[in-house]
C-alpha cells in the first residue's frame, strides 16, 4: 500500500478555516478520517477572529495500521492567515512517515487561496497552494450530483464538487440545508479510498 498519496490528501485537507461561509462565528471543529472504511485519525482545528482578519489553526494525527501493526504515521501542523478570502501567510510542519517539510510562506498581491474547502468561493479557482510543500497546483472542479451521506450517526442530504488536479481526485461534500462542509472522499494509489467527515462543531461565545 502506497500511503504517502494519503498523507498527501490529509494534508490539503487540513487548509480549513473558520467555518463555510466567510461571516461563520470563530469556534472548534473536528472530523474523522477513515481508509477504506477503517479509522485512522482525527483532525481537529480552532477558528479565531473575523472573516475580514481570520486565523486558522489545526492538528491532524493519523495512523493506518495492518493487523493491529502501525505501517504508516502521519502528523502535520498548520497556521494560517487570511484577509477575506485571501490567504496572507502558510506555516506547517509535516511528519510524512519519517519526512519531515516545513512550510513558511507570506503572500502579497493577488488574492490565493489553498485547498480551503470551507470557502465557497474555492470551487471558482483554477489555482490552488499545496500547504504540505507551499507550490502553487492546477486545479479544475465539477459539480456533483446531490448524494446522501452518513454524518454523526445520521444520514445528511449533500451537494458535492469533483475536484481535479495532476495527482489528486478529490469529491467534496457539503449539508445541502446550510451549505456546511461535512465531509471529503478522495481516491489515493492503489485503488483505496481516503474518507473525511465532520464528527463535532462548537461555536465560541
Amino acid at each position: 500500500m502506497k500511503h504517502r498519496a494519503v498523507g498527501l490528501m490529509l494534508a490539503q485537507a487540513t487548509c480549513l478555516a473558520a467555518a463555510q461561509e466567510a461571516d461563520e462565528e470563530a469556534g472548534e471543529w473536528h472530523f474523522t478520517a477513515t481508509l477504506d472504511g477503517k479509522p485512522i485519525g482525527t483532525h481537529r482545528f480552532v477558528i479565531g477572529g473575523t472573516a475580514a482578519t481570520r486565523s486558522v489553526d489545526s492538528r491532524a494525527l493519523f495512523t493506518v495500521r495492518v493487523l493491529g501493526i502501525p505501517v504508516y504515521r502521519y502528523r502535520h501542523q498548520a497556521e494560517e492567515r487570511w484577509a477575506g478570502d485571501c490567504l496572507r501567510e502558510l506555516r506547517t510542519e509535516t511528519d510524512d512517515d519519517g519526512t519531515r517539510q516545513q512550510v513558511a510562506q507570506r503572500l502579497d498581491g493577488d488574492c490565493p487561496m489553498s485547498f480551503a474547502y470551507w470557502n465557497p468561493r474555492l470551487v471558482k479557482q483554477q489555482r490552488l497552494i499545496d500547504p504540505q510543500t507551499g507550490k502553487v497546483e492546477a486545479v479544475r472542479f465539477e459539480p456533483l450530483p446531490d448524494a446522501t451521506l452518513e454524518v454523526r450517526g445520521q444520514p445528511v442530504r449533500a451537494r458535492g464538487w469533483r475536484l481535479q488536479s495532476a495527482q489528486q481526485r478529490i469529491r467534496i461534500w457539503y449539508a445541502a440545508d446550510s451549505g456546511r462542509w461535512i465531509g471529503l472522499d478522495a481516491d489515493t494509489k492503489g485503488d483505496h479510498q481516503l474518507s473525511y467527515r465532520l464528527t463535532s462543531a462548537r461555536s465560541t461565545p
